[in-house]
């Protein structure tokens, strides 16, 4: 029997691209999940607010359905709830009455962050004071934060571990480095037991907030040019979603996760010149064309992963020849429904 059977877990802000695939995955191993989600943030609305292309908005509105509906096959509750309605919110977590709380509600984009910080503050930091105030007193055994590898700011050495300073640099990481220190604070104040994660440059299926390899992957597929910042040495510690989904399950049922701060990515910067040229395989002739480097995006590399090795016995399996790979023959499939 699996370690997570009758677990009874809350996903707040579970319907996006990382709770969906995280409760499918909790679900699968025999908990009791359920998904608290206003479809707000990241989802259904979100698409019809921005500037994006028609052509775009019905490519998303098509993986935000396709979302939904592994939640119901997976027989998953979805509670339609604001999370910065503090006492909506408690009246459905009380009816869930989870062990477990994963806080997974925020803006999922940097530049969006630092376009509009009050409502970046509004969806991500307000959500976490309100479930954490719902977590302190109800009986919740664990609490689980997600942060980001942001909170680093610049790497100062190319790699990072998780005693490096953190000096985040704009919206975004700032106010995950704030969540980090409320949560923390929590656990100081009310004993509220925690794991907080710091995942890095997420892609994989279903994901709708173009983070990069999804919009490489996009562009190649309209025989567009691939945009790279700069000169395309930058690197990032790319992390395919089902590596981020094994480390979540590990922080569940390892005892050893309370109390800690893990970095859960592949363990290795890729050049954006690599994945670029992992696509140059697949699309023969694709252009790529230089476009200034944001001035608010920080330098990063490497999340050193041994404390995760270590404490929870992680072991990433997707490096990009093998993720992005899986990523483009879904995504090939997906252009065609």
């Amino acid at each position: 029997m699996s370690a997570l059977a009758g677990r009874r877990i809350a996903l707040i802000g579970g319907g996006g691209f990382i709770g969906h695939h995280l409760a499918l995955a909790l679900k699968g191993e025999g908990a009791d999940v359920h998904v608290v989600d206003s479809l707000q943030v990241n989802n259904l609305i979100y698409l019809y607010s921005q500037d994006s292309a028609a052509e775009s908005r019905k490519v998303y509105q098509r993986m935000v359905f396709e979302r939904l509906d592994e939640l119901d096959r997976a027989a998953i509750p979805l509670h339609t709830q604001d999370a910065r309605y503090y006492h909506e919110l408690s009246r459905v977590l009380e009816r869930i009455a989870p062990d477990t709380i994963i806080q997974l509600a925020a803006v999922a984009h940097a530049s969006r962050s630092n376009k509009d910080p009050y409502t970046t503050f509004d969806h991500s930091l307000h959500t976490l004071e309100n479930a954490l105030d719902y977590a302190r007193g109800s009986g919740v055994r664990h609490f689980i934060y997600f942060s980001s590898s942001m909170v680093y700011g610049t790497f100062e050495s190319g790699a990072v571990d998780e005693d490096s300073p953190c000096n985040p640099l704009g919206i975004y990481g700032a106010l995950k480095y704030a969540g980090e220190k409320l949560v923390i604070a929590y656990h100081q104040v009310f004993g509220l037991p925690y794991t907080i994660v710091r995942p890095s440059a997420l892609y994989g299926e279903r994901c709708v907030s173009r983070r990069v390899i999804q919009i490489f992957i996009e562009n190649a597929l309209r025989g567009r040019p691939l945009e790279m910042s700069g000169d395309g040495s930058d690197s990032l510690d790319f992390t395919y979603i089902q590596d981020l989904v094994q480390g979540l399950s590990l922080c569940l049922t390892v005892e050893e996760a309370k109390g800690g701060i893990f970095n859960l990515t592949y363990g290795r910067a890729r050049a954006l010149n690599e994945v670029a040229e992992l696509l140059r395989h697949e699309f023969p002739g694709l252009e790529v064309r230089s476009v200034p480097k944001d001035k608010l995006m920080p330098d990063r590399g490497t999340l050193n992963i041994a404390r995760a090795r270590r404490v929870l016995g992680y072991a990433p399996r997707f490096p990009i020849e093998t993720g992005v790979t899986r990523y483009l023959d879904w995504y090939r499939t997906f252009w065609k429904g």
